[in-house]
């Protein structure tokens, strides 16, 4: 909580706050002052302060021409955190595992807050790849890991993140059409993608869980619709959730299906 008592203290905040909202918005592709000004709603004179700051923070980069990206400084955290998250490193062998197996694209995703956010991923060995990165973000409502990730929650929270998710055109079925398969998913356990998030492409995923029982990430195998059908993708389920399940009792958990809350 902010002290408002103060001044000092929560005009550092503020600036702190601010300087977060730039990186954002360099992280989402804005790359002048004026285009994170306007995606920020910063004043330009503080956006030009706080983006130059970060540059010499090693948080942003500048090049005239090109100019801002995100700098050194982030790529060395965002190894520093994969390198110490529990879950990637016990998730690792068994992904390695399903991509020899599969030749498939095998991605590891946690839920942050309304977005999944991809945590590691092995690229396919398929002449036609699937377009993701570690790191990078994706709807919940639309993705196989997305809708792994929810399969324990009420029917009004999954309504409540279809309605987020529809408001961004973010998800292509029905209302009806999506619940009738998120019970589907739930009863068994596992999600797909039927090219929901993108043309072409398709994915069974399953839940990882904690010792508590509860879903901590999700695990998928990714292909293309040149290879991959409905009916490969449900000869999948048991190979995954296998997977899934070493990794599960890695966490001290174990795969089973947690029962919904009321």
């Amino acid at each position: 909580m902010t002290d408002t008592t103060n001044p000092t203290r929560a005009l550092a905040s503020q600036t702190l706050f601010r300087g977060l909202d730039v990186v954002d918005a360099v992280a989402a592709g804005s790359q002048t002052v004026q285009d994170i000004a306007n995606r920020t709603g910063l004043p330009f004179s503080t956006t030009h302060r706080l983006a130059s700051a970060l540059v010499q923070a090693r948080y942003l980069h500048f090049e005239p021409r090109r100019g801002y990206r995100l700098g050194p400084r982030l790529l060395e955290l965002g190894f520093a955190a994969y390198r110490d998250s529990d879950i990637t490193r016990s998730a690792r062998a068994g992904m390695e595992e399903l991509a020899e197996q599969t030749r498939d694209t095998i991605h590891l995703a946690q839920l942050d807050g309304d977005e999944i956010i991809y945590l590691d991923k092995i690229g396919g060995q398929r002449p036609i790849s699937v377009n993701s990165r570690i790191g990078g973000r994706k709807p919940v409502c639309s993705t196989g890991v997305g809708k792994a990730l929810i399969l324990d929650e009420t029917e009004d929270k999954w309504k409540a993140r279809y309605e987020y998710d529809a408001k961004r055109g973010n998800v292509q079925l029905p209302l009806d059409r999506w619940l009738a398969g998120m019970r589907v998913y739930a009863q068994g356990g596992y999600a797909f993608d039927l090219e929901e998030d993108a043309p072409s492409i398709c994915c069974v995923a399953v839940p990882i869980r904690d010792a508590s029982g509860q879903t901590v990430a999700a695990i998928s195998v990714t292909g293309t619709t040149d290879y991959t059908d409905e009916a490969q993708l449900r000869a999948l389920i048991p190979v995954v959730r296998r997977v899934a399940q070493s990794i599960s009792e890695k966490i001290g958990g174990r795969l089973g299906t947690a029962p919904k809350s009321a």
